[in-house]
């Protein structure tokens, strides 16, 4: 292990708390044959590694590598916030594209949703606001929950700026996934859409609503006036 890798790992460490690391394996669903099957927790909460995270912000890809191998879920996910912090503060195309493919490399441990809701759109999906987002619609149709939830996700970065063409596009593909957490997370991304364009989200969601998973409904008209969603959630707008 590099001498940075033990670093982070010992000033993480100063953080753990033995109660949440009891708690947050039922939390983020670690038994066998769950989303979260294999994942260790030692307790630190998301804004300890942040204060990590930014005290390491220019660590090489290779103390990255070492972090995201761990089977320890603070390790990976202070790696990944290193990572947009560092894909922040480094303006040049070269330096950004090396942080977006070293991400790709390591899609199989950004594998629980906190993993992915914390990093794609900052790093994947910034990226690719200019550019093909081709990536993203492969991986909606992939079967791999990360790969898919990361190809919801980004689009948030599209969205933001008033562009909803892809997460309406990449919603559609999901919108009957089998599982609870890609209905949370297009909900999610429609909620957000309609943050930004109320109307672009009702033109959406009508032809579409009544056979929606109910949880993706309810979190995408979560934002509308009660009228407007109590009649989304009967049936009857």
């Amino acid at each position: 292990m590099r001498n940075t890798t033990k670093e982070i790992i010992n000033e993480l460490n100063k953080y753990r708390n033995e109660e949440k690391a009891a708690f947050l394996p039922r939390f983020f669903k670690t038994g066998k044959g769950q989303y979260g099957e294999g994942d260790q927790f030692i307790g630190i909460v998301v804004p300890d590694i942040r204060v990590v995270a930014k005290q390491y912000i220019d660590a090489d890809q290779d103390t990255l590598r070492e972090l995201l191998a761990s089977p320890v879920h603070e390790y990976r996910m202070t790696a990944l916030l290193i990572l947009t912090y560092y894909y922040a503060k480094h303006k040049d195309n070269a330096e950004r594209k090396a942080c977006v493919d070293f991400y790709l490399s390591q899609v199989d441990a950004i594998n629980n949703w906190d993993l992915v809701d914390l990093s794609c759109y900052k790093i994947l999906g910034h990226w690719l606001h200019d550019k093909d987002k081709q990536i993203l619609y492969d991986w909606a149709h992939a079967d791999h929950l990360w790969k898919q939830r990361i190809a919801m996700i980004s689009c948030m970065h599209f969205v933001k700026h008033g562009e909803f063409q892809d997460a309406l596009a990449i919603a559609d593909i999901l919108q009957h996934h089998p599982h609870d957490l890609m209905h949370k997370a297009v909900g999610w991304i429609l909620r957000e859409t309609g943050k930004k364009n109320e109307q672009v989200l009702t033109d959406y969601l009508l032809p579409r609503y009544k056979q929606m998973p109910r949880t993706m409904l309810r979190y995408a008209i979560e934002r509308f006036e009660e009228p407007k969603r109590k009649a989304f959630l009967l049936g009857e707008y």
